[in-house]
């Protein structure tokens, strides 16, 4: 997949994104590459004023979600592998089981969070389902709960075995990127806002036992009090690290992310899904469509023009 670098604030929410060439169901067309202007990096002096003029790379800080692994459309199929099992039809005149489409999914997944209140909901608005679980629909509270209990913890199973089936393969660039910034001498975390068994799952199977036990800092969700967009798990990470804010750059997909790790005074790039990629990201200070042809000498180059915009 190329590159594709631009400024968020040149774009609507109406944006397109770049085509990836991978096959799916949904086509984007490829974005022109637009490249930041004297007055564009003249505004930024003001938002990046806070940061010394020594500024440098010590620490690289990734997420786990969206940025390592695409993770959201395997948890679709997770759910699509459940309502199969169960024979879910909701609204129950469906003649097949219920089918979450990429397209509904990609949408879906950033309006309602958690797998149980997206089922929840989504029984609410269409009809609270028949299933092998129940032949006719809930219509108690314990009901409910009992069935949607029972398709999260069948899901959720399912998830793991996807994630251990050995064809998952992480996002582009994302483990050369690690090996570049440990040969650099730069320390390396992961801080996840997802639970902790769900992150070391994805991690010992994705970027190996020998680069996870080899991280100098790991969080997850399960370790902080407040979730991102609060800035609580990269100021934890900074200070596990030994390092200043300033000197850490986080590598984050969505705008949740991006604010916890702007308010936590650290500077972050993003790299994008297609269900992130209509977001408003103009505090990042770069924004690409994968890592594949980013190198780590180009995110510290990133960091010293930060400096020097300021």
């Amino acid at each position: 997949m190329a590159v594709c670098r631009y400024h968020a604030m040149a774009l609507s929410p109406a944006a397109v994104v770049c085509a990836s060439s991978s096959s799916s169901s949904v086509a984007f067309p490829r974005l022109q590459t637009l490249r930041f202007k004297s007055n564009r990096r003249a505004s930024m002096s003001a938002r990046f004023s806070v940061f010394a003029s020594s500024r440098s790379l010590e620490a690289l800080i990734f997420d786990c979600d969206g940025v390592i692994l695409e993770s959201e459309d395997l948890h679709r199929q997770a759910y699509n592998d459940a309502f199969a099992h169960f024979n879910v039809r909701s609204p129950p005149s469906l003649s097949s089981s219920l089918t979450w489409s990429p397209e509904f999914y990609d949408v879906f997944q950033n309006q309602v969070g958690g797998g149980k209140p997206k089922m929840r909901w989504y029984f609410k608005e269409h009809g609270w389902p028949t299933s092998t679980i129940f032949d006719s629909p809930p219509e108690t509270d314990d009901d409910r709960a009992k069935l949607i209990d029972t398709l999260q913890d069948w899901k959720t199973e399912r998830y793991k075995e996807i994630i251990k089936s050995g064809t998952v393969e992480p996002r582009p660039g994302v483990l050369r990127l690690m090996d570049e910034a440990r040969t650099a001498g730069k320390k390396l975390a992961v801080c996840s806002a997802a639970t902790k068994s769900s992150v070391v799952l994805c991690l010992e199977n994705l970027i190996g036992i020998e680069r996870f036990q080899g991280l100098d800092c790991f969080l997850a969700g399960d370790d902080v009090k407040e979730k991102k967009p609060d800035p609580l798990i990269y100021i934890t990470a900074a200070k596990k690290l030994g390092v200043s804010e300033k000197d850490c750059l986080v590598i984050e997909d969505s705008v949740i992310g991006l604010q916890a790790a702007t308010k936590a005074g650290m500077s972050c790039v993003i790299t994008y899904t297609s269900s992130t990629s209509d977001q408003d990201f103009k505090d990042a200070i770069e924004v690409y469509s994968d890592l594949s042809k980013v190198r780590f000498q180009d995110l510290e180059s990133l960091l010293q023009s930060v400096v020097a915009a300021g």
